[in-house]
């Protein structure tokens, strides 16, 4: 498996070399090239790649998961803080959280999510300063 796995690795490089050769010049027009057929199969050989990446970190993933039944728990506790933070950061989101010249173009729906995003965000980033800190300050103290 893993001979045909390089084989393939190989295969997929000189087709990329190749592909990189025939790339239109610098000089032509960015929608010319955008429709280039070596651009099209190098973004298709990109995505195939990405997907697959994908598709095996998560199988082993779910399969390491699911065969450690602490990790599961801790994996549970830490998605169901997430969701905690996620629906607090809703709720205080007042849906004015931006410039009041892009309300019109926006919904306040749509506003009251951006501000949830931002909430997550600060909320997140005190947690993670926090868990820095605070075992630093215990180690200060400790000796």
């Amino acid at each position: 498996m893993q001979k045909i796995i390089k084989i393939a690795l190989i295969a997929i490089g000189v087709l990329s070399a190749v592909l990189w050769y025939l790339l239109p010049s610098a000089d032509m027009p960015a929608a010319e090239a955008a429709q280039s057929g070596a651009m099209n199969t190098m973004f298709i050989i990109t995505y195939l790649l990405l997907g697959i990446a994908v598709v095996v970190s998560l199988v082993f993933t779910l399969k390491n998961l699911f065969s450690n039944p602490q990790g599961l728990k801790k994996t549970l506790f830490a998605v169901g803080g997430f969701l905690l933070v996620v629906g607090v950061s809703y709720v205080l989101a007042s849906g004015t959280d931006v410039d009041p010249e892009f309300l019109a173009m926006e919904d306040e729906g749509t506003i009251k999510q951006i501000g949830m995003g931002l909430n997550v965000f600060f909320i997140l980033t005190i947690i993670a300063v926090l868990s820095l800190i605070i075992p630093a300050v215990k180690n200060m103290f400790s000796k």
